[in-house]
């Protein structure tokens, strides 16, 4: 089990603390330094994912050279905000990557093995494309 820590430190801006001490600075628009807690959501699904992907295709032998991934939420206009759409657009480089790979292992990234995702799915609906891009 992990744990995280978030510290207050003074006005809208605090600082993360993940269960491997590494650190984040989380702030409302307003402070102007941080990420929004809403965004580092979007940032941990796409994040999450992005970590099996790259698992994924190595244990295949393909050769990935790169990997962005652009995650876009819809919330409702009333507190809390819920999230409800979700959408993950993945962007892939590398040399011997092929669409049944690539398609493969993002569907298991989503769906099977991102603990994240797993969380939201009860109450957003997660989608997903992709494109492989030449090198």
């Amino acid at each position: 089990m992990g744990t995280s820590t978030v510290r207050w430190t003074g006005g809208q801006t605090y600082i993360g603390i993940d269960s491997t001490n590494h650190s984040a600075v989380i702030a409302t628009p307003s402070a102007g330094v941080g990420m929004k807690p809403s965004d580092l959501l979007l940032v941990a699904i796409g994040a999450c994912a992005s970590v099996d992907i790259v698992d994924i295709l190595a244990k295949k032998k393909l050769h990935l050279t790169y990997l962005e991934v652009q995650v876009s939420g819809e919330q409702d206009q009333e507190p809390p905000w819920t999230f409800r759409k979700i959408h993950s657009h993945f962007v892939l480089r590398g040399s011997d990557l092929n669409e049944k790979a690539v398609e493969q292992a993002i569907h298991l990234a989503e769906d099977k093995y991102c603990s994240v995702a797993a969380t939201v799915r009860p109450t957003a609906e997660t989608t997903f494309d992709y494109e492989i891009q030449p090198e």
